[in-house]
């Protein structure tokens, strides 16, 4: 039988960018989900095309923000941390099973509006005369996801709840950036991408927590424990205090950062 789980190996191996963001955007909630099941993936890693070129984050230099390609370099980045997100929700969904039905159904959700973000920002970039691959990428994001595809605690501790709250972080600045420039309309794609992310980031935190209770493990200790052991990004200021507060970080998680 056909599960959610098994669905959404499709849209994870799918090479093409925009058929990836597709599939997923059509991935029916309705099926069974299969969370006792077992899968093997077909290949390593998720499904990925000969562009961008996949190149180390040191070799990315920015460009003037006053040029066309400037903006559309930063934009074109954005994109392509909503693809890995797309890869990262998905593969959350196929490769950790034992998990109540509830936790599949949220990560094909957030995998949907990853795909949504994804989306937005392609048309955007076509829209300025620029298209997704035109420039280099890092993969950054996708390096944390192998570090922690043997725990699901180590998963969803440092993925959502590290990685895309810095998103939430950064998200004011780089739209003021944008915006300040005239372009607008990626200030609109932007302030639709954090709404989401305030979402995505609070799912995080529940089946963090929820996955901490099931061991009798503290949240806050935990946390600084799986910061050490994977080798994750430090967070640095400064810090979206309002969206995290939404986001469900509570006041000994936001007294932490500092």
């Amino acid at each position: 039988m056909n599960t959610l789980r098994t669905a959404a190996l499709a849209p994870w191996s799918q090479t093409n960018p925009i058929l990836k963001a597709q599939v997923t955007m059509a991935l029916d909630l309705r099926l069974p989900v299969g969370a006792s099941d077992t899968l093997q993936a077909p290949s390593s890693g998720p499904g990925r095309s000969d562009r961008p070129a996949v190149v180390p984050h040191t070799q990315l230099k920015a460009k003037s923000m006053a040029t066309p390609e400037g903006r559309a370099m930063l934009v074109h980045s954005i994109a392509h941390i909503e693809l890995n997100a797309i890869d990262l929700a998905l593969d959350v969904v196929w490769r950790f099973a034992g998990m109540p039905e509830a936790f599949y159904t949220d990560w094909v959700r957030i995998a949907q509006e990853e795909a949504k973000h994804f989306s937005l920002l392609r048309q955007h970039l076509l829209d300025m005369g620029f298209d997704y691959g035109d420039f280099p990428a890092h993969n950054t994001l996708w390096d944390i996801a192998e570090r922690t595809q043997s725990d699901i605690l180590a998963r969803i501790g440092i993925v959502p709840r590290t990685m895309e709250a810095r998103g939430l972080d950064a998200s004011p600045g780089v739209k003021n950036k944008l915006v300040s420039v005239g372009d607008h309309r990626a200030g609109e794609i932007l302030d639709i991408i954090l709404q989401d992310e305030i979402g995505h980031v609070a799912a995080g935190n529940r089946w963090y927590r929820f996955l901490c209770a099931e061991r009798g493990l503290d949240p806050v200790s935990t946390y600084a424990e799986l910061i050490a052991q994977y080798d994750a990004p430090k967070l640095r200021p400064p810090f979206n205090m309002a969206a995290r507060r939404l986001a469900g970080f509570e006041e000994a998680e936001l007294a932490a950062l500092s």
